[in-house]
């Protein structure tokens, strides 16, 4: 290989370089590179180390800003903590100022109180002492009328014990006269069985309308000859009404005969008697009246069948207006008639009084209000129209021209 030549830059001459001329130029020329690479080096170095002095110096200088702001920041939370503690603390001081401002003034109404009561005591004591011997008089008062009205309210109390002591006693009786009246019709059914056991009886249920036992008489051909009703009372006065009655169940039973058996009789009767059509007696002559009735209803039967056959109409006709039949018949006309004459004879006198109320009514509005129109008249004169019906020939009378 040729060696390597380099020129001379003073006259440009190439010169070979040869390992022994080039050896000492090589090795001073590899001390100045290593030494300007060292060099290099030391200033690279110095100058990294002068970027990382002034990267830490800029960093430390950051952080130390974000030191200071967040100090400052801390340091401005601090502040407004602290004006708010402050301002809270003004605000405690206040109230606990105004709450020691109000307990003072609360004392001191405390006190003013206190001595107005005193004050009031005194003054109330001294009415009191005043006024002692008064309201010991009225108090005295007061109780004794109190106790006057607690002894009439007993009065009351007691009457009113002893109205419902009598009402429960006659509730009391009447129940006791319920059962007696039961009683005693079931005790007149049994001796009227036992004494006519060929006839029929026939008891009205208890809460029915009509008479107690009704008999029917059997002949001794077995055929019913007739009946009769009973009705049973065991009470203490004697009641007209019941006559009436019976009557009316007579007729609807259509019983030939019709008797009370009765503890209370009308007056002079004392063991029977037939009393408006209607057989009254003791109950102790009860069997002995039934007796002789059945024994009459029996007679009269025969007597009846023994002319059947033979009778004519006008026998027939007179046989039954002479019976028992027509007779209620007419009682019951008459006294319909009866209890409507009595019934026209109120109404009557209802509308008598009510036409002569009316007619009473009416002439005093008439009379109040032609003496209105006077006093009207003589208040406005002629100037207040006539009325027909108020003028002079009218109030004169219908009479007179």
């Amino acid at each position: 290989m040729d060696d390597p030549r380099i020129t001379c830059p003073n006259c440009h001459a190439e010169i070979a370089l040869t390992e022994s001329l080039a050896g000492p130029m090589l090795s001073d020329l590899r001390r100045r590179m290593q030494a300007e690479q060292a060099e290099a080096l030391a200033r690279q170095k110095a100058e990294i180390e002068a970027q990382a002095r002034e990267a830490a110096r800029s960093a430390e200088a950051a952080r130390i800003a974000t030191l200071e702001q967040r100090a400052a920041e801390q340091k401005a939370e601090a502040d407004a903590r602290l004006a708010r503690m402050e301002a809270q603390a003004r605000a405690q001081a206040e109230k606990l100022a105004e709450a020691q401002k109000a307990q003072a003034a609360a004392l001191e109404r405390e006190r003013a109180l206190a001595d107005r009561e005193r004050e009031l005591e005194l003054t109330l004591q001294k009415r009191l002492n005043a006024a002692l011997p008064e309201a010991l008089a009225k108090a005295r008062a007061e109780a004794e009328e109190a106790a006057a009205l607690r002894l009439v309210e007993k009065d009351q109390q007691m009457e009113t014990l002893k109205r419902q002591i009598e009402a429960l006693k006659k509730k009391a009786e009447q129940g006791s006269q319920q059962l007696q009246g039961e009683a005693a019709e079931v005790h007149l059914e049994e001796r009227l069985a036992a004494a006519f056991p060929f006839d029929r009886l026939e008891p009205v249920g208890k809460g029915l309308s009509g008479a107690d036992v009704l008999q029917r008489v059997i002949g001794p051909g077995g055929q019913v000859t007739g009946a009769i009703l009973w009705e049973s009372k065991r009470t203490q006065n004697w009641n007209a009404a019941w006559l009436a009655k019976l009557r009316e169940d007579q007729r609807a039973a259509g019983a030939e005969i019709a008797v009370i058996a009765s503890a209370a009789r009308p007056e002079g009767v004392d063991s029977f008697a037939l009393i408006e059509g209607i057989w009254v007696c003791a109950p102790g002559h009860a069997l002995a009246l039934g007796l002789a009735l059945r024994q009459t209803l029996i007679e009269v039967a025969n007597a009846r069948s023994a002319r059947e056959g033979q009778e004519t109409k006008t026998e027939l006709v007179y046989a039954y207006l002479t019976g028992p039949k027509f007779r209620h018949r007419v009682e019951a006309i008459v006294e319909r008639f009866t209890e409507m004459r009595a019934d026209l004879d109120r109404e009557r006198r209802a509308m008598t009084r009510l036409w002569a109320k009316r007619e009473a009514q009416i002439t005093g509005v008439i009379d109040a209000t032609v003496g209105m129109y006077g006093d009207l008249q003589g208040i406005a004169g002629a100037s207040l129209p006539e009325i027909e019906g108020l003028d002079l020939p009218l109030l004169d009378g219908p009479d007179e021209d």
